[in-house]
């Protein structure tokens, strides 16, 4: 089975009207870019519903779309609202609209929703209008952000009975080893039931459970990475080539030279989801000890002169290859050196 690996957006460009919203916890400031009006609504269902037919009176029933930044759970909620009424919205990143404001002296949740307004009318043409995030993908997320979160406490723990152990004698038998060890044991019970309902998650999308087969099959690719992979790239339709999947992880090497004084060996920008360029470092090293070729292949980019590091990003974006060609391909991958005659 092939994937298709694009995704078509509408383009904003012929939208007669921006609306800005700056998303807090329980508010939402709006801007109408062009009719200068500002109102706050609740960041709740009541003033979703209020803000639209607001919008609707103050443009007069133009075209328009909304443009808001992603806050994480506090725009989730936003964001699935409009999809349900069919309502056009882009969703940004924050950086994005902070280096494109200028310089900003004064910072108000009203001026912030006149910012991201200006934003969204200066590069509509540029815009393409976001999607919420299916169901599927929202559980997968959650569960995702909850196993870390477990993971570092766990972590945490093991590390202090570890000292503690260290200082007693006798640690078996003192309150302080004992309820950590409990503690361990039940914070590895939690992560152990995210785990399996991940794992049934995935199983019960037939396209989503199909393609992380695919990702098991690559040396180096485990449960975890597997995982957030389907998540990030929402099943290898958000990015269209490995290339663009590397630079949102901050793998692409980029040049840096001005003029005749500044030229700087090409490197990676420090942007990027640091999350999943660490697994991706993991699941590297992990592909150099099991995988022939990548193996081969690390070694020859260390004798060729180049740091350890960059060899190991050159490995990381080989993988990155493997699985984008894997999943367009539909077939498992298959090590070559084993099948040589």
């Amino acid at each position: 089975m092939r994937h298709n690996l694009k995704f078509k957006y509408k383009s904003m460009e012929n939208y007669e009207e921006t609306v800005g919203i700056d998303v807090s916890k329980k508010t939402i400031d709006v801007s109408c870019h062009l009719s200068c009006k500002h109102k706050v609504f609740e960041n709740d269902i009541k003033g979703y519903r209020l803000m639209l037919n607001w919008v609707k009176k103050q443009t007069g029933g133009v075209s328009v779309f909304y443009c808001f930044e992603n806050t994480g759970n506090y725009s989730l909620k936003l964001a699935t609202y409009l999809s349900s009424k069919g309502v056009e919205y882009v969703e940004e990143s924050p950086i994005k609209i902070k280096r494109s404001s200028g310089l900003v002296r004064e910072k108000t949740d009203k001026i912030d929703s006149e910012i991201i307004a200006r934003y969204a009318w200066l590069y509509r043409e540029e815009l393409s209008s976001s999607k919420s995030k299916p169901l599927v993908y929202q559980e997968l997320g959650r569960l995702i952000g909850l196993r870390d979160q477990l993971v570092r406490g766990r972590s945490g723990l093991l590390g202090t009975l570890k000292e503690i152990e260290y200082l007693l004698s006798s640690p078996s038998t003192d309150t302080s080893c004992i309820v950590l060890k409990r503690s361990i044991e039940n914070l590895s019970k939690q992560i152990k039931h995210i785990e399996l309902r991940m794992e049934d998650l995935i199983k019960s999308d037939f396209a989503l459970s199909e393609t992380y087969n695919l990702l098991l099959s690559l040396r180096g690719i485990g449960f975890v990475v597997a995982c957030q992979l389907l998540y990030h790239t929402e099943n290898f339709k958000r990015f269209e080539t490995w290339r663009q999947f590397s630079s949102y992880c901050g793998l692409a090497p980029y040049e840096y030279r001005s003029g005749t004084s500044i030229h700087r060996r090409k490197q990676c920008h420090y942007l990027g989801d640091r999350k999943m360029k660490s697994l991706l470092s993991m699941a590297s090293i992990s592909a150099i000890q099991h995988d022939p070729e990548l193996r081969i292949y690390y070694k020859r980019k260390v004798d060729e002169g180049k740091p350890k590091m960059i060899a190991l990003n050159n490995v990381r974006n080989k993988l990155l290859a493997r699985v984008f060609s894997v999943v367009k391909r539909g077939t498992p991958y298959v090590v070559m050196n084993t099948h040589a005659a």
